[in-house]
C-alpha cells in the first residue's frame, strides 16, 4: 500500500486528515436507499489471509481472456478500507503477475476517499466503494464530473465478529448479538459514520435494536464516541484484544478467519462497486484491473474472501 506522502508535497495528507474529517463532520454525505440496507440479509497486515502463489490461484495468467489487457505501470487503487486484506494480500499481487501492470493501493473510508477526490488531494485511476450513493456523489458538475459510470462487483452482508478470547465469546456464541454489547465493560468497535457506510449501518443496527428489544444501552453504544476507529484497523484492533468485538462486513471476517455472529433480524450490507475515474493518470491500467476483477480469475478470488458476486 502507498504511502500517502509518496504522492510528493502536493499529496501528502498528514496535515490534512483533521481539516477533512471536520468538513465531512459538517457535511456528511447522504446515506439513505437500498444500497445500504434490503430486505431478505481495515483490515490490517496481521490478518491471516495471504497472496496466493501461482498454483494457488488457479494459474490466474492462463485463464485470463483477451478482454484483459496486459502491460506495464502503476494502477493507483482508492478502495473501501474493509477490503484492505483482500487488495493488498491477494487481489494485489495477483493483478500483477497476471498482467503486468503494478497495483498500487491506498485504503480509506468509501465518504472519506471521495472527498478526498473531490478536493484533489489524491491521484487515483481506480476508484472502489462500499455503497453505491457514494459513487453519485462523484457524478455530475456538482460531484466534480470524476465518475461517468460505475458498476456493482460484489456484496457482503454486515455481521458481527469477537474476538475468541474475550471474556464475552461464550455469551456471544449463545445469546443474541444484542442482549450481550451493551452490558458494562463490553467493548465493540465501529467505524465513523460520517466517512465510512459501514458506520452508518452499525448506528442503523445499534439504534434500530434498541428500539426493538427496549435496551437503552444500545442506544448509548451508538452514540458513544470512543469506540469509533479508522475502518483500515479495526480488525487489528480487534485481533489484538482492544476489543470485544466489532461491526464488520463477512469479508473481512472470512479475510482475517475471525469468528462472527449474525445480526439477528436486522439484513445490512455493503454493496461493492468498481469504477475508473476520469481524469485518470493511468486510463490503460484502470481499464485492466477493471477487466480482472470480472475475469474468471478475479472473481474467483473474490468468492474465496466471502463476498456475494452477481451472475
Amino acid at each position: 500500500m502507498r504511502h500517502p506522502c509518496s504522492f510528493g508535497p502536493p499529496w501528502c495528507r498528514a496535515a490534512g486528515r483533521w481539516a477533512l474529517a471536520t468538513a465531512l463532520a459538517g457535511a456528511t454525505i447522504g446515506l439513505g436507499g437500498p444500497s445500504y440496507a434490503g430486505p431478505a440479509g481495515a483490515p490490517t497486515r496481521a490478518g491471516a489471509a495471504t497472496a496466493p502463489s501461482r498454483g494457488q490461484d488457479g494459474g490466474e495468467a492462463s485463464q485470463l481472456t483477451a478482454s484483459v489487457p496486459k502491460g506495464r505501470g502503476p494502477v493507483d487503487v482508492l478502495y473501501a478500507g474493509s477490503l484492505t486484506q483482500l487488495m493488498e494480500a491477494t487481489v494485489g499481487p495477483s493483478f500483477d503477475r497476471a498482467t503486468g501492470f503494478h497495483f498500487v493501493g491506498f485504503a480509506g473510508g468509501s465518504q472519506q476517499l471521495a472527498a478526498e477526490i473531490r478536493g484533489r488531494l489524491v491521484p487515483a485511476d481506480v476508484f472502489i466503494s462500499a455503497s453505491p450513493t457514494v459513487d453519485a456523489s462523484l457524478e455530475g458538475k456538482a460531484g466534480g464530473n470524476w465518475l461517468a459510470s460505475y458498476r456493482v462487483f460484489a456484496t457482503s452482508r454486515l455481521v458481527l465478529a469477537y474476538n475468541p478470547h474475550s471474556r464475552f465469546a461464550a455469551e456471544l456464541r449463545r445469546r443474541p448479538w444484542y442482549q450481550v454489547v451493551g452490558q458494562a465493560g463490553f467493548r465493540l468497535g465501529r467505524t465513523d459514520p460520517r466517512v465510512d457506510p459501514k458506520g452508518v449501518l452499525a448506528e442503523k443496527a445499534l439504534l434500530q435494536a434498541a428500539a426493538r428489544y427496549h435496551e437503552p444501552a444500545l442506544r448509548r453504544a451508538a452514540q458513544a464516541q470512543g469506540d469509533v476507529f479508522p475502518e483500515e484497523s479495526l480488525v487489528g484492533r480487534l485481533q489484538s484484544g482492544q476489543v470485544d468485538a466489532g461491526f464488520f462486513y463477512l469479508t473481512e471476517a472470512v479475510t482475517a478467519r475471525l469468528p462472527t455472529v449474525p445480526l439477528t433480524g436486522y439484513d445490512f450490507y455493503a454493496t461493492y462497486t468498481v469504477a475508473a475515474l476520469n481524469r485518470a493518470p493511468h486510463p490503460a491500467g484502470a481499464a485492466a484491473f477493471i477487466a480482472y476483477l470480472s475475469s474468471p480469475p478475479g472473481r474467483a478470488l473474490l468468492s474465496r474472501a466471502g463476498l456475494s458476486l452477481p451472475a
